[in-house]
């Protein structure tokens, strides 16, 4: 019996080389000036001065702007459907009036965006055309054998344009050598599994922290966006390689739900963001969907102060016990490693079975003979 295999999307991002720049931007200010109609259009319909208010769709958008190719010189048709998909998909996500005007010059000024559909991208040769122009990309051997949908041109903060297109991929099952891993995350170490290894938090904003601000305040913005943007690829290519390493050895990953979100608005903001967790765990996700493997996340509550081998609550805990690495349980007598406890615990939780309800304890977490009441009712 055969098994069907499921295909998973990857985006490829591929650098537009320099000389298609000067017509990106030209388009990225009439993409903005669609955005910044339908923001206007969508607003007036949303509050209107009489009769019932109406949420304007995607559909609506598209017969408002029909015909208006004719004021533009770098964008079609398409491409205003795309920007009014897009911003009735965040005018329906945020569920606000009006959304964020799109400036294309001054200190607020947004960064360059423009959607496309699969038809308007086509190769020529060696280079690629849209719009009636031609340009090139590095690595264009990436898109020798694919077909891509629709996608877009982004700008970062450098100024630099990137080509984003989404791309259908044949997913390839593999099976692990081993059965499952726990992973803990924290500061300290970014990542500690419940085997022992540790990834150590190697500081990449905190590394050039002081030259970024050497350089604002010599008034070089230019190059302190060079300096992030050293620092978020350096922060990437750790965590792909870590994040590639567990996919292939585990078949089972269990991860701790700790919130970076939560995190950033305390004193931990700069550590927590320089750490990656959100990233982490997004590359987990998608690795191990195109693996066949499986990533769950469970709550980490106690994770820390349980013993892994008697559960007994006899570990540190509170802010002030966070300089306490290692620890001897008071209960078993077992010396653990603070990290490597954590994962150890949070592997385990994932093993518990769910309660019926969500209310009553799971039986394994219950005393003896209350399980045995529970089974029996």
């Amino acid at each position: 019996m055969e098994v069907e295999i499921a295909n998973c999307i990857r985006t490829l991002r591929l650098k537009v080389k320099p000389e298609a720049y000067a017509s990106l931007n030209a388009a990225a200010v009439e993409v903005n000036r669609v955005w910044n109609f339908a923001n206007e259009t969508s607003a007036k319909a949303a509050r209107p001065f009489a009769g019932p208010p109406k949420w304007l769709s995607a559909y609506d958008l598209d017969k408002l702007t029909a015909g208006a190719t004719k004021y533009f010189e770098r964008i079609g048709s398409e491409t205003i459907q795309r920007v009014n998909a897009e911003f009735a998909t965040r005018h329906k996500q945020v569920k606000k009036t009006k959304l964020r005007w799109r400036s294309s010059r001054g200190s607020r000024r947004a960064l360059g965006w423009i959607p496309f559909k699969a038809v308007q991208l086509k190769r020529k040769g060696t280079s690629l055309r849209f719009s009636g122009k031609a340009f090139r990309v590095f690595e264009q051997a990436c898109l020798s054998e694919v077909k891509w949908k629709c996608g877009c041109f982004s700008q970062d903060a450098v100024g630099d344009w990137w080509l984003s297109l989404p791309v259908e991929v044949r997913a390839e099952p593999t099976v692990a050598q081993n059965e499952e891993v726990g992973l803990d995350l924290g500061l300290k170490n970014t990542v500690a599994t419940s085997d022992g290894d540790k990834l150590e938090a190697s500081n990449f904003y905190r590394n050039i922290e002081q030259k970024i601000s050497q350089a604002q305040r010599r008034g070089h913005k230019r190059q302190a966006k060079r300096l992030h943007r050293r620092a978020a690829r350096r922060r990437k290519d750790t965590l792909h390689k870590f994040s590639r390493k567990i996919v292939n050895r585990y078949q089972r990953i269990i991860v701790g739900d700790v919130s970076s979100a939560k995190l950033v608005k305390t004193r931990m903001a700069k550590s927590v963001l320089d750490a990656g967790w959100g990233m982490l765990k997004a590359q987990l996700q998608y690795k191990a969907n195109q693996a066949g493997k499986c990533v769950f996340i469970v709550s980490e509550r106690n994770t820390t102060r349980a013993c892994s081998n008697c559960r007994a609550l006899t570990g540190p805990a509170g802010l002030d016990m966070l300089a306490v690495r290692a620890w001897v349980c008071s209960g078993c007598g077992g010396t653990h490693d603070r990290d490597v406890n954590a994962a150890r615990n949070i592997r385990f939780a994932a093993r518990c079975s769910p309660s019926v309800s969500g209310n009553e304890p799971s039986p394994s977490d219950t005393p003896p003979s209350q399980a045995s009441r529970l089974r029996e009712a």
